[in-house]
């Protein structure tokens, strides 16, 4: 089938205008599939910078950049606007040297992180190092590009980046340098137990459950926020939460034009489809995004009874 032109003009300039872009399923800090978070793993080891273009957003783009480069899966890297391969030939490309000459004085190289730990954390990481730290075990700091966040004692790696936490030694990769760049490690003790807690501000917004409960007070401080039900027309019809808005092309349409730091509250019957919504909306770049627990259903039992439940 043939690329619209509108599509394959959308195509020529975005490689033209970005000297490095990547189409991937997701973002580049929150990748949507395994293959695109390996090639972000990367280039993030490689580059302060580089474009990346979400395929999910658009089925007619997803088909066209196939025909377009010629290759049958997603990720798609190009750079100065050539074609360079999917996540198996960039890894290949990476691992030989071939991807950093290709990049040239783009390719930056890994940069030292900065990263802290309080007192609490850092004494109970060095006596956890009394204990681990055998055999040549060191203590690693993995970042995936999903920023899953991994603190534990395993083997030195090649090309690791090195940072000193009040006498322990903090070892990452570095894409987990570049995505960590900036974290502190606190030390949780308290009744819910002992534990790191590690804050990251590198780490993109999710989407954060909202009990029905917290809801009841928005509405009931007058809060600024969108209640989006995203439930069928006929289940809306059995069953709405007074001020909610159902999803149609109408607030599609309103969503797109607002402020990405406008509050957005998904709810559907039990939460499970509103999630996915959420989650949609947090790609595009809204931040302040929520899921309401238990949907309408929960809603009903401990909020408001008069909403009939089904």
């Amino acid at each position: 089938m043939a690329i619209e032109a509108r599509i394959r003009e959308d195509i020529e300039r975005l490689i033209k205008e970005h000297r490095v872009v990547l189409f991937m399923k997701g973002t580049r800090f929150s990748p949507s599939c395994g293959f695109s978070a390996s090639v972000v793993g990367i280039l993030d080891g490689l580059l302060p910078r580089y474009h990346t273009v979400d395929i999910l957003e658009d089925p007619l783009l997803r088909e066209a950049i196939k025909e377009f480069s010629e290759w049958p899966t997603i990720p798609q890297l190009y750079v100065d606007a050539q074609f360079v391969g999917g996540a198996d030939i960039v890894r290949e490309m990476h691992a030989s040297g071939d991807l950093q000459k290709l990049l040239g004085a783009d390719a930056v190289g890994p940069r030292q992180p900065s990263i802290t730990a309080s007192e609490e954390a850092a004494r109970e990481l060095r006596e956890a190092s009394k204990v681990m730290g055998t055999d040549g075990a060191v203590l690693r700091l993995e970042i995936s590009a999903r920023f899953d966040h991994d603190l534990f004692f395993g083997e030195p790696q090649p090309g690791d980046l090195i940072v000193n936490l009040g006498g322990v030694t903090l070892h990452l990769d570095a894409g987990a340098a570049f995505r960590g760049d900036g974290l502190h490690i606190g030390f949780l003790d308290g009744p819910g137990g002992k534990g790191f807690k590690l804050e990251n501000p590198n780490e993109p917004a999710k989407v954060r459950q909202i009990p029905p409960t917290r809801l009841k007070e928005m509405f009931d401080a007058r809060e600024a926020f969108e209640l989006i039900d995203v439930r069928t027309p006929e289940e809306w019809e059995r069953a709405s939460i007074a001020g909610a808005q159902l999803f149609d092309e109408g607030l599609e349409r309103k969503l797109a034009g607002l402020d990405r730091a406008t509050t957005l509250v998904f709810q559907c019957h039990h939460g499970v489809r509103s999630l996915q919504a959420a989650e949609h909306y947090v790609r595009k770049g809204f931040r302040n995004v929520y899921n309401l627990q238990g949907g309408i259903d929960a809603w009903s039992v401990t909020v408001d009874p008069t909403v009939p439940r089904y």
